[in-house]
């Protein structure tokens, strides 16, 4: 059914693309909003339930959002740092309480108090005042520090000269095979999460036979902590953009599609606007540069869906059909955006390829671990003297990072998050043994992931945090899979049975919900949380014990 689903929506191609046309329904008042979605099943000859389906998953598209003027974050970050409840009264002296929604996550975790409205985003310092924030135009208020401990930095050096940065393109559009070989010796790694040599998709996609192949950047960073993304796509926008049309270069496709995260409207008008510079310099569309290489971007923004950051479930989105994860095989390079070989790659990856190609594979190699090269961005959180971006060499120890570069942090903090919601809890007594880098996360049981970085204060409850962790897989589980869309669900209600009535949790049967998760998730989402679930169960067991039967004994 998927594939024949998938078919009626190429037929109208991207530029009437179909999850764009469904998006639209948010702009529609509710009592018109039955009669637009079937006139898009007419228009693109899709069953009027296939389209219902997809329009329900979205958070922006649905009824309990229409009518909030404005909306708080209720990220991670900003969660732990107890100052939504602040905030939220600020804002209700000015708005109803009904005109108030929330919104995960605004990537503002640098100031743990941020909230979006009228599609821009604002950050509430503990001197502001709200009425005069909003009244003026200062957005993504709050300190924001930037930094290296490269002598040589991949990501965050500028470059104003556009056409000149684009000139490579004519160096290795002869010969694509070389840039390869560059990109291969280099051993760049998805920055995404998994790490996956970035070498094999654009090779695996370059020998695919494929009529049509396709660039996606998966820009729908939704990881609460982690902020590098929607720093690269507002501030570096045309490195992410070189990086997909080298991609394109080698793999042989003419189309890029940019998928930035709806909770994200500066990284949306950012990176828009790069392409519209790329436009009016004769830099995209056809024979650029007089090469014979064609290549033509779209972006199209998310609409509130954490989820959408699986490849798969990104590709289902972009078709307009409900983004569930897909099963694989097929992979994407063999059967990816509708139909057709695919490359998908994070923000960063692509940030990276620019100077790879300019300055050699090697000598990117050659900074890093054997296996973990090149820089990495990471993101510190709101609770650091000096929160922000900072690209850092693999292999940097980690407390290094916090210390150093971030400052230490403003209050005590018993454990850090790493690498998303997914990403190992890391207690902070250990983080001395852990550099920054795959390797060093995987051995001691973690996540390298994003390199986001959440830390929880030593006041708030750890059993609160278990719970946020399923309360938050839960509500953004695609529910294509049992595990993962009825576990989490169950494990939040023993958690919160816990919590409110006492109701002691048995150790056996959660480690069951745990086991059953990991193993039988189709995706990260469910198969992911039993990780940083399982660091707090066996690191903080005495804060734990009046929750848990037996915990000490069986974790």
């Amino acid at each position: 059914m998927s594939k024949n689903l998938r078919a009626l929506s190429r037929r109208k191609g991207l530029d009437q693309n179909l999850f764009e046309k469904i998006t639209e329904v948010a702009n529609i008042s509710l009592e018109d909003r039955e009669s637009f979605l079937r006139s898009i099943s007419d228009e693109f000859l899709i069953g009027t339930s296939s389209v219902y389906g997809a329009s329900s998953f979205y958070d922006f598209l649905t009824a309990g959002y229409a009518g909030k003027k404005v909306f708080i974050c209720d990220g991670t970050a900003c969660l732990v740092s107890g100052r939504q409840r602040k905030l939220k009264e600020q804002l209700l002296r000015i708005f109803k309480v009904e005109a108030i929604g929330t919104k995960t996550c605004l990537g503002l975790c640098h100031t743990n108090a941020a909230f979006l409205y009228n599609n821009k985003a604002y950050s509430l310092d503990e001197n502001d005042k709200i009425e005069e924030l909003i009244k003026g135009e200062r957005h993504y208020s709050g300190k924001f520090n930037t930094g290296t401990n490269s002598s040589d930095p991949v990501l965050i050096n500028n470059h104003e000269d556009i056409p000149r940065y684009y000139e490579l393109i004519k160096k290795y559009s002869p010969n694509p095979e070389a840039a390869l070989k560059e990109i291969e010796l280099s051993r760049l790694r998805g920055r995404g999460g998994a790490g996956f040599p970035f070498h094999y998709k654009l090779n695996s996609v370059r020998e695919n036979c494929g009529i049509r192949k396709i660039i996606v950047c998966n820009a729908d960073e939704g990881d609460p902590g982690s902020f590098s993304d929607k720093w690269l796509l507002e501030e570096r926008p045309h490195s992410v953009l070189f990086g997909m049309m080298v991609s394109g270069l080698i793999g042989g496709a003419d189309t890029g599609i940019v998928y930035v995260r709806g909770e994200y409207p500066g990284s949306v008008a950012s990176i828009t606007k790069a392409v519209e510079q790329l436009k009016a310099l004769d830099l995209t569309g056809q024979n650029i540069m007089g090469t014979g290489f064609n290549f033509s971007f779209k972006i199209i923004k998310g609409a509130g869906a954490y989820i959408c950051g699986e490849e798969t479930s990104l590709l289902n989105s972009i078709e307009g059909l409900r983004p569930e994860v897909r099963n694989r095989p097929p992979f994407p390079s063999d059967y990816g955006l509708f139909g057709n070989p695919t490359i998908l790659g994070n923000v960063e990856t692509f940030a990276n390829i620019w100077y790879i190609l300019k300055n050699g594979g090697a000598k990117y190699s050659s900074m890093g671990m054997k296996n973990s090269t090149g820089t990495k961005l990471v993101s510190l959180d709101g609770a650091f003297r000096k929160p922000g971006v900072y690209e850092v060499v693999m292999g940097t120890p980690v407390n290094y990072i916090f210390d150093k570069l971030g400052g230490g942090t403003r209050y005590p903090v018993k454990a850090f998050q790493i690498g998303g919601p997914l990403g190992g809890v890391v207690p902070a007594g250990i983080t001395g043994n852990l550099s920054l880098d795959f390797e060093s996360f995987a051995s001691e049981g973690f996540l390298l992931g994003h390199a986001g970085i959440v830390s929880i204060p030593a006041d708030f409850p750890m059993i609160g945090y278990i719970k946020h962790l399923f309360e938050f897989t839960s509500k953004e589980s695609c529910g294509k899979c049992f595990p993962c869309r009825i576990g989490s669900q169950r494990g939040f209600e023993l958690l919160e049975k816990a919590v409110s009535k006492h109701k002691k949790i048995d150790i056996q049967l959660f480690n069951d919900l745990l086991e059953t998760l990991q193993l039988g998730s189709l995706c990260a989402l469910g198969g992911g949380l039993p990780l940083p679930v399982r660091n707090i169960l066996q690191n903080f067991n005495d804060e734990l014990r009046e929750y848990f039967t037996d915990l000490q004994n069986k974790v």
